[in-house]
């Protein structure tokens, strides 16, 4: 897999090796404060194409909130790469089990939080419908959104590797 991470990113128009290693994305993380995420870290090993970062289960604690992008000083798209890398990753099998969870819920109810009995009796008695207005209420959307899922091979994504 050599140059499999730096292809992939160029692939996606992505130049992380226009990186100065200033460290401003890693520095204005806001998950990187109350974690182990650390963005240049990342990103330094994809551009040595370490396989490891695939398997690094801080890549996984970026929210996305794109601030590190929106600061790079050399304008590179660096959420972009890193939702690359995740893509990568869970192609090659790498998934936290957490994320594994919350796609499953997805596939089978549309969306990933899990309603159970409890809950929906909260909702009753709060005056609201026992389901809310996702597509686990529409049994026709729910088919729907399972049968986009299935065509994309969502589920061979979700299989452990």
């Amino acid at each position: 897999m050599s140059e499999e991470i730096l292809d992939m990113l160029k692939a996606a128009g992505l130049d992380v090796l226009a990186c100065m290693h200033c460290g401003t994305c890693t520095g204005s993380c806001p998950s990187g404060r109350h974690t182990s995420l650390n963005t240049r870290r990342i990103l330094r090993d994809a551009r040595k194409n370490r396989d490891a970062v695939l398997s690094d289960d801080s890549l996984w604690l970026c929210t996305t909130c794109y601030t590190c992008q929106e600061r790079c000083p050399r304008q590179i798209p660096i959420t972009d790469a890193l939702l690359e890398i995740r893509r990568l990753a869970v192609r090659k099998g790498f998934m936290l089990p957490e994320h594994r969870k919350v796609s499953e819920l997805v596939l089978n109810y549309g969306h990933a939080v899990p309603l159970d009995e409890e809950t929906k009796k909260k909702r009753e008695e709060l005056g609201l419908d026992p389901l809310p207005e996702t597509v686990r209420k529409y049994p026709d959307a729910l088919r729907d959104v399972q049968t986009l899922l299935r065509a994309c091979k969502f589920e061979e994504l979700l299989a452990e590797k």
